[in-house]
């Protein structure tokens, strides 16, 4: 029986500030706007339109109904119908009825559209894995966490800014 090889120790990261970690971040952020704006006008859409779609993605086989992208979105149901209808209208998705509530439709993705989303998309996301492969899983689980928890902190104040404007969308 052979020992498994020593596994090497990770890499050692610079030291950063909390400052120098948010300057990153708003680098990150506006990158990805500028991004998914391009990619947006790419594929004919709006960046709001592209962001539903991708929710429907993730979602894949549990399909989602106009209230759960409104609530994912953080946009009223009226909104999202809209949404709905242009992405309908474009040959990303089509509705279904719900199985156990009638009156409610689930929202499904169409194929083709899903290919021509992945085409553009793919490369992107393999770099991205290159990336992630230098972090160990520890790692990876501290910035898996702090993705979650900032995407909550960002929605949560997003609430709080429209009830101080009295807005709901």
């Amino acid at each position: 029986m052979t020992a498994d090889p020593p596994v090497p120790p990770p890499p050692s990261r610079p030291a950063a500030t909390p400052e120098q970690a948010l300057a990153a971040m708003d680098d990150l952020i506006a990158a990805s706007m500028v991004g998914q704006q391009e990619m947006a006008q790419r594929l004919g859409l709006n960046v709001s339109d592209l962001t539903c779609f991708a929710y429907v993605l993730q979602a894949g086989e549990n399909l989602l109904t106009a209230g759960d992208l409104a609530t994912r979105v953080q946009v009223t149901t009226g909104a999202v119908t809209g949404i709905l209808n242009r992405l309908e209208r474009a040959g990303y998705v089509t509705r279904r009825p719900d199985p156990e509530d009638r009156r409610r439709v689930r929202v499904a993705a169409v194929p083709s559209a899903v290919a021509r989303v992945h085409a553009f998309y793919e490369p992107y996301y393999a770099r991205l894995n290159t990336l992630f492969a230098d972090y160990s899983p520890a790692e990876i689980a501290v910035l898996t966490d702090w993705f979650t928890r900032a995407t909550g902190l960002a929605q949560a104040y997003r609430g709080e800014l429209r009830m101080r404007e009295g807005g709901d969308g």
